[in-house]
């Protein structure tokens, strides 16, 4: 007896996850209607981590691209459009995303404290109609315009209380501030107080990431994800506000590799038993993390013995990454069918009530 009674869909799948894997250097595959293979019927994804681009986020990034001789925007993110979000989830069973602006360099284009209101407003409202326009296919996290904090508590307070915002997005480091700064307490109370979901979304900070040769998005990216969360966890933050839901992206960046040796490092410090009551993995425990372009087995292994799957959420990061690909690639992780639905979709029902309605 020959291998071909073995191989089955899951088999073939995996086949498919490891050519798509090889291919994934490519930029961008020609996407044809007619050979598109439909997603499997069972498949019902939550994406928590979905970019969309108001046409002055796009001309406002152009702009700054070009006047620090930084080149051009990806295809994908020049030519994004409300069809093309769509076209990606229908193709790879994605019934609903949470919008969320991708990294703003400069600090939203190095724009004054009313040109930030200006522009994250704009960005909110932009969101919001996106929500009303295709009933049930979205929800979005708003922006804020950090680090303008009185700016920042003003429009909190429109995005959950006119806009029905699902939570905020923020990103990983403020120029040369994280956001465990004493800086923004106040913006951090306040999420607190609403118990909202907090994401976070990684940026190069100021101090690095331009002069290493290494594109930024490939090692700088995961690495401020290991400082935001570092930081709040030293500052207390995470210790002090406990009704706010923390949600970082790819997987924690580096924290999976480096939580044993952050919780070594810190167990020396006086205040140990007030940052983390019940030590730092505990704390690093009760956060959330997505699985956008994390999904590889290596980064899961390590995610997975850092937190249960309970704690984690189902991402893709739209447009950079391909969905259906990070789809397949989280069933090769050998989990539990209970396990794979949590993340797929169950745990993300669980933050955002409006996926539950």
């Amino acid at each position: 007896m020959g291998h071909h009674h073995h191989y089955n869909a899951a088999s073939r799948r995996e086949l498919l996850a490891a050519i798509a894997a090889m291919v994934a250097g490519v930029a961008l595959l020609p996407r044809s209607g007619s050979h598109a293979q439909p997603a499997p019927a069972t498949r019902r994804l939550v994406d928590t981590h979905h970019h969309y681009y108001p046409r002055e986020i796009i001309d406002g990034w152009q702009d700054y691209m070009s006047r620090h001789s930084e080149g051009r925007l990806q295809p994908s993110v020049a030519n994004w459009a409300p069809a093309s979000s769509l076209e990606e989830m229908d193709k790879s069973g994605v019934t609903t995303s949470i919008l969320s602006l991708a990294s703003i360099p400069g600090m939203w284009f190095g724009l004054d404290a009313p040109g930030m209101r200006r522009m994250s407003r704009l960005c909110n409202e932009y969101a919001a109609k996106m929500v009303q326009d295709y009933p049930g296919r979205y929800g979005f996290f708003a922006s804020l315009p950090m680090p303008d904090v009185d700016g920042s508590l003003a429009e909190i307070a429109h995005a959950f209380d006119t806009l029905k915002a699902d939570g905020i997005n923020l990103s990983t480091s403020f120029g040369d501030r994280w956001p465990g700064d004493a800086t923004y307490k106040p913006v951090f109370e306040e999420l607190n107080r609403r118990e909202a979901v907090v994401f976070f979304h990684p940026y190069a900070p100021n101090c690095c990431g331009s002069n290493s040769g290494i594109p930024a998005g490939v090692l700088e990216f995961p690495y401020d994800s290991g400082r935001a969360i570092t930081s709040l966890l030293l500052s207390g933050s995470l210790a002090r506000l406990r009704d706010i839901r923390w949600l970082f992206s790819h997987g924690g960046g580096v924290m999976p590799m480096l939580a044993g040796r952050v919780a070594f490092f810190t167990s020396a410090r006086k205040d140990i038993a007030e940052i983390a009551p019940d030590g730092v993995l505990a704390e690093l425990q009760r956060l959330y993390y997505d699985t956008a372009n994390a999904a590889w087995p290596v980064s899961m292994a390590g995610l997975l013995k850092m937190v249960p799957p309970s704690q984690i959420v189902f991402g893709t990061d739209f447009p950079y990454v391909p969905t259906t690909l990070q789809a397949d690639t989280l069933e090769t992780n050998g989990l539990s069918a209970e396990a794979l639905a949590a993340i797929q979709r169950d745990n993300a029902a669980r933050l955002i009530p409006r996926l539950s309605a």
